[in-house]
């Protein structure tokens, strides 16, 4: 797993490169919000299990024909098992937002999990919007620690949600 530094001297270092004036406000912005995006974390661990609750309550009442017979978390297995993967994509964002980087959402959770979604069944629809449920929850559970501005919160929780979504083939 790299995380934003790692990833910039990466990229330079193949290529033969200096660090460029790019180089350094991307270096000089993660490190300007490295207070922030920490303060964001600890919110986060603080109430994930809250946050979860919360978001997957909201699911299911913007998206009850899930709960109902036939649907994808009918049964208490199935809700659990919905639960569990939101709390999954929660922990991984916050991972992601702490370093800075998407790395670690490519290598640890969205490799190959499209598919196995689709094997299994499991609508893509309503695991997106349950993952910005939960964005928009963690931007206010952050916002109430003092961070004024809460905009790098979106990037993790939107990177799973493009690649998790459609794309022209």
């Amino acid at each position: 797993m790299r995380d934003a530094v790692t990833s910039l001297i990466g990229t330079y270092d193949v290529a033969g490169r200096y660090f460029d004036r790019n180089a350094i406000d991307q270096l000089k912005s993660y490190f300007e919000t490295g207070t922030a995006r920490i303060q964001a974390a600890a919110a986060i661990n603080t109430n994930a299990a809250a946050i979860v609750k919360q978001a997957g309550s909201k699911l299911f009442e913007e998206l009850p024909e899930l709960i109902r017979p036939g649907g994808n978390a009918y049964t208490t297995r199935r809700y659990a098992a919905c639960l569990r993967d939101m709390d999954y994509y929660l922990r991984y964002a916050t991972y992601a937002l702490v370093a800075g980087s998407m790395d670690v959402l490519d290598e640890r959770v969205l490799q190959g999990l499209r598919e196995t979604y689709n094997s299994l069944g499991v609508p893509i629809g309503p695991t997106i919007q349950g993952i910005q449920l939960m964005k928009e929850i963690v931007k206010a559970r952050v916002a109430e620690t003092g961070i004024e501005n809460t905009a790098f919160v979106d990037e993790p929780f939107d990177y799973m949600t493009r690649e998790f979504g459609e794309r022209d083939i």
